[in-house]
């Protein structure tokens, strides 16, 4: 009963910047748990970023740390993931995903639809 609905991504260079958008709709109360993942060709789908919906507390795969950086609104019960200097090994289908939990790691409950990033060397 959690719809999210993903915006951003796209085709850019490598060394560009993207931000995605994740907006959760319906009973979301309780969700604390909430996060990025990623499928690339061939591969299965890897954890990315995460954050705590009331602490706020983080953590990224370490592929992301440095580069990337997890963020919330609240108010618009959005999350964000800014990806500065991206690679062409970044290049994925990008999943949003809520639990109730405190770490998306633990559980995931309800996906996005999934958006494309594509990173061009």
């Amino acid at each position: 009963q959690v719809q999210l609905v993903e915006s951003g991504g796209g085709l850019v260079q490598a060394g560009a910047s993207l931000r995605l958008s994740c907006t959760a709709s319906g009973r979301t109360f309780g969700y604390f748990a909430r996060g990025w993942f990623r499928q690339a060709p061939g591969k299965e789908r890897e954890f990315v970023a995460g954050i705590n919906w009331v602490d706020s507390s983080t953590d990224y795969a370490d592929s992301a740390k440095g580069r990337f950086t997890i963020s919330k609104d609240n108010a618009k019960n959005t999350a964000y993931l800014q990806m500065n200097s991206l690679k062409p090994e970044d290049t994925a289908v990008y999943y949003c995903a809520v639990a109730r939990a405190r770490l998306i790691t633990t559980t995931q409950e309800y996906w996005g639809q999934g958006i494309q990033v594509t990173v061009s060397s």
